[in-house]
């Protein structure tokens, strides 16, 4: 007789259904609707200084002209097509500059995007991406217009609704060094990305701070408790000390998953280059295990070969199993979307840009200050 299956595989199940593990973790679509919101919020503030009015405001009364609904365009982004509706206006002078007239690529301003986004970015931060991203010349009058619509956007972003449940959650830190003034520094981008129960990828929120740590983790999850979540099944992390008893601390029952991919590469910063692929395959012997059972047996040969050398990848991995074995309790097709973070590479990599292209930060608020 069949063991009767969880609340958690229930849904988990349900989750999969017709989908594939690169259908819930390919990179479409992560960037995109980012993207698009703000693109056409800009082009809405692009309305309002062309026009002199805000939508729906009595000052357009009698001025001879007025929106008069959208038109579509495609453009071609970084992760692919993106739909936008472009305003319109009666007498057919609005002409946008963030996207002009003929342009068919918008590319390139994936770091910007993220960082609009982010939690603890100043209103002048903002202005002076805007400003990069137009690549004409345009009014300073223009920019506050536009700063002003996106940064509406951006803020309605931050503190939306949440749904309920996420079967899956990933959490990801990335360090980058970015200049501030005269001098370099680290800043933390953290992500948290959700799989919903439609199998639909959603980017929770970004929030920027010095350092990562488990104590500034605790505040995104009562963040994201307070906008809504109130259960996640298996949230997948890296190895940071301390992560999962915080993850527990605000949902008790989700499941701690460490990301596999962190653990390997932690492992392997302590091996010789000629031992890697030997010592590699054996690694990938435990976690591609059938069951949590046979992965035990595997990380024992593991240690029998290689404790004389490397002691101190074994002992990492037993320190650590009870968060390294979840996954191997479910399907072949689900294990690969939640035991790694890779599923929010495509936003690291757009983050990776403002350490090689050293973007100008200002001193930077505390976080705490901009939750509302």
């Amino acid at each position: 007789m069949s063991k009767p299956k969880n609340r958690a595989e229930e849904l988990l199940d349900e989750l999969i259904k017709d989908k594939s593990p690169e259908d819930l973790l390919g990179n479409e679509g992560l960037l995109k609707q980012l993207t698009k919101s703000l693109i056409e919020r800009a082009m809405q503030g692009e309305m309002t200084h062309h026009l002199g009015y805000e939508k729906n405001s009595s000052l357009g009364n009698n001025t001879g002209n007025s929106r008069n609904g959208k038109s579509s365009k495609k453009l071609k982004g970084d992760f692919g097509t993106i739909d936008l509706e472009i305003p319109r206006d009666r007498n057919g002078s609005f002409e946008p500059q963030i996207i002009q007239k003929g342009q068919t690529r918008f590319t390139g301003f994936d770091d910007k995007i993220i960082s609009m986004y982010s939690r603890g970015m100043t209103t002048r931060e903002i202005t002076q991406h805007l400003q990069e991203i137009y690549q004409v010349e345009v009014s300073a009058d223009l920019i506050s217009e536009v700063t002003d619509s996106v940064l509406e956007t951006v803020i309605e972003w931050q503190n939306r609704p949440l749904d309920k449940v996420y079967p899956i959650l990933i959490m990801d830190a990335l360090v980058v060094k970015v200049r501030d003034g005269h001098h370099v520094q680290n800043k933390s981008f953290y992500l948290a990305l959700g799989i919903n129960l439609q199998g639909t990828k959603e980017i929770l929120g970004i929030w920027v701070e010095r350092t990562e740590g488990a104590k500034f983790w605790l505040q995104i999850l009562t963040d994201l408790k307070n906008r809504g979540v109130e259960d996640i099944l298996i949230a997948c992390v890296d190895g940071l000390k301390g992560f999962p008893d915080t993850i527990i601390s605000v949902f008790p029952n989700a499941q701690v998953q460490l990301c596999i991919v962190h653990m390997v590469r932690n492992s392997l910063k302590w091996v010789s280059y000629k031992q890697k692929k030997e010592l590699m395959i054996d690694l990938k012997a435990i976690y591609k295990s059938p069951s949590a059972e046979i992965a035990m047996k595997s990380l024992d040969d593991f240690s029998t070969k290689w404790d004389s050398q490397y002691p101190m990848i074994s002992k990492s991995w037993r320190n650590n199993w009870e968060s390294v074995i979840p996954f191997l309790a479910y399907p072949p097709n689900i294990r690969k979307a939640i035991y790694t973070t890779n599923a929010i590479e495509s936003m690291n990599m757009g983050l990776r840009k403002l350490s090689r292209i050293g973007v100008r930060f200002l001193p930077m608020k505390r976080l705490s200050s901009f939750f509302i």
